[in-house]
């Protein structure tokens, strides 16, 4: 009799399947994304929030813009891109959302809340930005000292981090926001690493005790908290290649502190001062500023910036004139700096003389 009923459950499952792959063989590509999209879509019942669209997609997770009902404002909801519960990316997810809460700044996206939607993904809402990335905007950047100010914004933020001990691991220019209005964003902090002599233990506590409280309560999931670390991805490369330090690169997350960020943003300022920057531009030549990158850049640690405000205050100097630390001038190039700085005086001294001399010509005649 067991048998029977097991060979009757066994023929219905393999005419479902017959009848599923023959069913499917009848749609077309774009019924079948359709369908696969509207499965994976968050189920946002329960909460205060109604989706719009989807924004953007990354390794870990699935950007939408959102109706925040409660406040009337639009809002990015940031969701785990695969229905069901996945302990370790709903732990990074949560993460990433307390390190972003964490860093209350200018060019940093602030987080408005989190939790867990009732189909069992972790999700956080931050502020909906309208922009460009920066591999996009850097278009509309034609002149050199215009990028330079953007990149001294992005280090603002960066520093900030740093002072929080906070290191972002990722910078790019994907990564980085331009708004409507000029606001710049550095954004993803996914692969952020928390420096560990500023975290407490009851910080880390907190951290699964959000995740814990947050999980819906059909799903009976509890996230221990000996699965929130300090690091993310330990012994791992994560990064994107180019802009990842050579001890990010060799997976030696040990090693890893402010001037890792100090590589990537120097990675970043070598792409502002050459994408798509026109060609008669002397500052693709420009000798100070390759020196900036080549400093930020160094593959050892102790020969490039200890601190992002170290950079910074170089950049500055270049754009106000004076002579950068990270490079040593020749008398040529001095004098070529000071006419540079001062032409407006230089030249008017120079026409002044000029006449001094035409008159005195005149007068001997």
């Amino acid at each position: 009799m067991r048998s029977e009923a097991f060979a009757s459950r066994k023929h219905k499952k393999t005419f479902y399947e017959s009848a599923t792959n023959h069913a499917m063989r009848y749609l077309s590509d774009k019924a079948l994304t359709r369908l696969r999209t509207s499965t994976e879509l968050p189920d946002l019942g329960g909460t205060r929030y109604r989706l719009i669209a989807q924004m953007a997609r990354g390794g870990m997770g699935v950007v939408y813009a959102a109706e925040d009902e409660r406040l009337q404002r639009r809002v990015a909801l940031k969701v785990l891109e695969v229905p069901g519960f996945d302990g370790d990316l709903a732990n990074r997810l949560m993460r990433e959302a307390r390190v972003l809460a964490r860093l209350e700044h200018p060019g940093i996206v602030p987080v408005h809340d989190a939790g867990t939607l009732a189909d069992g993904r972790v999700f956080y809402a931050m502020k909906f930005v309208e922009g460009q990335r920066l591999d996009q905007h850097i278009e509309s950047l034609a002149s050199a000292p215009d990028r330079l100010r953007i990149f001294l914004r992005i280090c603002d933020a960066v520093a900030f981090a740093h002072a929080r001990g906070v290191l972002h691991r990722d910078l790019k220019p994907a990564n980085i926001m331009v708004g409507s209005f000029g606001e710049v964003l550095v954004m993803d902090w996914g692969l952020a690493k928390l420096l560990v002599d500023v975290l407490k233990l009851d910080q880390l506590e907190n951290d699964a005790a959000i995740v814990r409280s947050s999980v819906h309560p059909d799903s009976g999931t509890v996230i221990p908290a000996s699965m929130i670390s300090a690091t993310t991805g330990h012994g791992r490369v994560l990064g994107t290649p180019g802009y990842m330090s050579p001890e990010q690169a060799g997976g030696e997350i040990e090693l890893l502190d402010a001037r890792s960020d100090i590589f990537s943003l120097g990675a970043l300022l070598r792409y502002l001062l050459s994408e798509k920057l026109p060609r008669h531009s002397s500052t693709l030549l420009d000798r100070s500023l390759e020196a900036i990158c080549a400093k930020a850049c160094a593959p050892a640690r102790e020969a490039r910036y200890s601190a992002v405000e170290e950079l910074t205050a170089d950049v500055l100097r270049y754009l106000n004139g004076f002579a950068v630390g990270a490079y040593r001038e020749s008398i040529f190039e001095k004098v070529t700096r000071f006419y540079r700085r001062h032409r407006f005086f230089v030249l008017l001294i120079a026409a002044y003389l000029l006449m001094r001399v035409l008159v005195i010509v005149l007068l001997r005649h």
